[in-house]
């Protein structure tokens, strides 16, 4: 391997290195990219109302923020105080659950359940319950880097959303100049698929709020509201969502009757499927199509080398990878790629032509 070349592989290495140890970094940009994109396009609504870039910019962010504080007031005091009352750690539940298993070890043959008092753990766990989730709760609100993240993806948010054009023009210098025009024409369909992206994820979370409250409250669980809100917002982290947003009502609704957590969880699976083959394919048909492993495959993924965060942002990593994928990697190189027989000049002369007109 010749020395320029040694060095080359060195420096990419290193930069491969560097970005690594600043991946944190740049998830959050990725973040508040994401966003400033999606909140762009409610501030580009309003500007259609006469509205100033300024004031339809304040307007969108404290329309989101007003949204996003009374949905924690309705359902944070609800998870920490209220939830441990409805389900088996309560007093109640406790009971009813003790007599459920004493009936079980009853029919079950031999002495294999009766040795065990579930009444001496549950109260333990009851008293030790409420303290626990507050405890975790407070911890992670009052965390130094979840305030000083929040506080950067939102500064960074806002200036974006301040004078977006300029940083897209900083965007496209990275690229080579007979490719900027193309570059720039895929950064447009990337604000579209994000775009639709966002409807279409905010169109599912009404749907199943809505359908999750009606079918909750025809039960008879407790909190219908509640718990339809977090099955909602659970719909942003597809696949591991669903099941973590079941688990709440199915709780509440054991501690009452057995048959109504069945109850529960044939509602939810029913729901599921409504909006997997009925309302995701309807709404993302025109917008932007994900296939179902590659989405799991991605969060699972972004989960192992970003943590909490990678997994949040996983779908909009996948949407914009996908475009440009699709755009960059497909229609520019592969279905370009010449001919055994074709010169690699000529091939790239024509191709550069073909660029420079866009």
């Amino acid at each position: 391997m010749k020395f320029g070349k040694l060095i080359g592989l060195v420096g990419i290495v290193a930069l491969v290195y560097l970005l690594w140890l600043v991946r944190q970094v740049l998830l959050l940009a990725f973040a508040a990219i994401a966003f400033a994109t999606v909140i762009n396009k409610l501030v580009q609504q309003l500007q259609k109302l006469s509205i100033p870039r300024g004031l339809a910019v304040a307007i969108a962010l404290l329309s989101i923020g007003a949204t996003l504080v009374g949905t924690g007031w309705l359902v944070l005091p609800a998870l920490i105080d209220r939830i441990p009352e409805y389900t088996f750690l309560s007093e109640q539940g406790i009971e009813r659950v003790q007599q459920w298993y004493n009936h079980l070890a009853g029919i079950v043959p031999g002495d294999a359940l009766a040795a065990t008092e579930l009444g001496d753990l549950l109260p333990q766990l009851a008293r030790m319950s409420p303290t626990w989730v507050g405890r975790l709760v407070t911890i992670f609100a009052g965390s130094l880097d979840f305030v000083i993240n929040f506080l950067l993806v939102l500064a960074t948010t806002i200036m974006l959303l301040a004078n977006p054009a300029a940083y897209r023009r900083v965007l496209l210098v990275i690229f080579p100049k007979f490719y900027r025009p193309r570059a720039d024409a895929i950064l447009t369909l990337c604000e579209q698929a994000l775009a639709g992206w966002a409807v279409g994820i905010l169109f599912n979370m009404t749907v199943i709020t809505v359908c999750s409250a009606i079918g909750l409250a025809i039960i008879g669980v407790p909190l219908p509201v509640v718990n339809a809100v977090i099955a909602g917002l659970l719909t942003f982290i597809p696949t591991i969502g669903p099941f973590l947003s079941v688990l709440p009502p199915m709780l509440m609704a054991l501690a009452i009757q057995p048959w109504m957590a069945i109850a529960v969880l044939i509602l939810y699976f029913a729901i599921q499927q409504i909006e997997g083959t009925v309302l995701t394919p309807l709404v993302m048909k025109k917008q932007v199509s994900l296939l179902p492993a590659i989405t799991l495959i991605a969060q699972v993924i972004c989960a192992i080398f970003f943590g909490l965060l990678g997994l949040f942002l996983a779908l909009p990593i996948v949407v914009v990878t996908q475009v440009w994928a699709k755009e960059l990697l497909v229609k520019d190189i592969l279905n370009q790629w010449p001919a055994p027989s074709h010169r690699p000049t000529r091939w790239i002369s024509a191709k550069r032509k073909a660029l420079e007109s866009y």
